[in-house]
């Protein structure tokens, strides 16, 4: 929990960050998908210094209660369901209902918005300003799509969230251990399979290497193997290869690591866990029927069938957030810059397509963090 002066300093780092550029146009609107995680007030006052914030749908997995609370007294909370975000005809209904006839920017985490893109910008009865994305899986399926309808500002890949990503990365092996170490067990002589090599699988094969764990890793792409391999890391051009005999199985894709065929090859006893939501990254509806489940502790579910078990962390949901999944005041860096994405998309016009947050922004913005959160002027 945040000290009242705590709270000050980071409502402080994020006006100087809307103060960047020119006060944009109030008649935007923000419809905002987000962890609600205690830190995130902050961010959501800034975003409506930016915009006027027609809903908030927080992450159903990744939801604090006092923070949900605060938000609930002053903006539209409303349920998220990927599901019916899929249906743009559902998409449409929606926003339609929280902010019709607005200029509408979507602050998307996770790529919600992609499947219906075209359909709103093409109905909507407003005007679909932008859409800007926090993750490496959404960037992906925003740029995907065959025509980027409207300008989309992704931060996934931007160097100010390098220090999340590494954070992150400790915080799910933390996570991981935790449970494992609940049930009487630990990780050492377990070899680890790291599913995706991205800056979350880079530091993730990182922190499980610091404690002498063996890793090996599987990414479909083969200059990702490569770098994994320069890492002193053991690699594999398949994902059987890398299952068989893992005792911990980490997947990091963000793409749906392990389908329902892929469960069969897991080791017998191994741990399984993701850094995203469980209809991302797992498809264990598929195993339904084909294995029974008992949940031998609070977050740890077993699953068996003749001849075969294996265990299923935090439901097969991002395994961090069950420990707050903090990466302390490094998450107002990339926070910072997701506003001033929405800054940028309110106060001018865009090429339809995928755009970064100009250098020269990036800069400002950690510079002024450094001066928040380092004391460095």
């Amino acid at each position: 929990m945040q000290e009242d002066f705590e709270k000050s300093r980071v409502d402080a780092f994020f006006r100087r960050v809307t103060e960047l550029r020119p006060t944009p146009h109030r008649g935007v609107c923000a419809v905002v998908v987000t962890h609600l995680l205690p830190e995130r007030p902050a961010f959501l006052r800034a975003v409506a210094r930016v915009a006027n914030v027609s809903a908030v749908l927080p992450k159903p997995k990744s939801i604090d209660t006092a923070a949900l609370r605060e938000i609930s007294g002053t903006m539209p909370v409303d349920q998220l369901d990927r599901s019916r975000f899929a249906d743009p005809a559902q998409t449409l209904t929606y926003l339609e209902s929280r902010a019709a006839g607005q200029r509408l920017v979507l602050l998307d985490v996770g790529g919600y918005f992609a499947p219906a893109l075209d359909h709103l910008c093409a109905q909507f009865s407003g005007q679909i300003v932008g859409v800007v994305e926090d993750t490496e899986n959404g960037h992906q399926r925003y740029a995907q799509l065959d025509k980027v309808p409207c300008p989309v500002y992704s931060v996934a890949r931007s160097p100010l969230k390098d220090p999340e990503d590494y954070l992150v990365g400790q915080s799910v092996v933390f996570s991981t251990e935790a449970l494992v170490r609940a049930r009487g067990d630990i990780l050492h002589g377990r070899p680890a399979a790291v599913i995706g090599y991205g800056k979350l699988g880079r530091s993730i094969a990182a922190m499980l290497h610091a404690k002498h764990i063996p890793v090996r890793v599987f990414d479909l792409d083969p200059v990702r193997r490569a770098q994994a391999l320069s890492q002193g890391y053991r690699t594999t051009p398949t994902l059987a290869d890398a299952l068989a005999g893992a005792g911990l199985v980490v997947c990091a894709t963000g793409n749906m690591a392990l389908r329902e065929e892929d469960f069969g090859r897991v080791a017998n006893g191994a741990y399984i866990a993701s850094v995203t939501s469980s209809d991302d990254e797992l498809e264990l509806g598929a195993l339904d029927g084909l294995y029974d489940r008992n949940r031998v502790e609070q977050h740890v579910t077993r699953y068996t069938r003749t001849g075969h078990y294996f265990y299923v962390l935090a439901d097969g949901n991002a395994v961090n957030f069950l420990h707050g999944a903090s990466v302390g005041a490094f998450i107002f860096l990339v926070q910072a810059e997701i506003i001033a994405a929405l800054s940028l998309l309110a106060s001018g016009e865009h090429d339809t397509g995928m755009h970064e947050v100009p250098a020269d922004i990036r800069q400002s913005i950690a510079a002024h963090w450094l001066s928040y959160f380092d004391g460095v002027s």
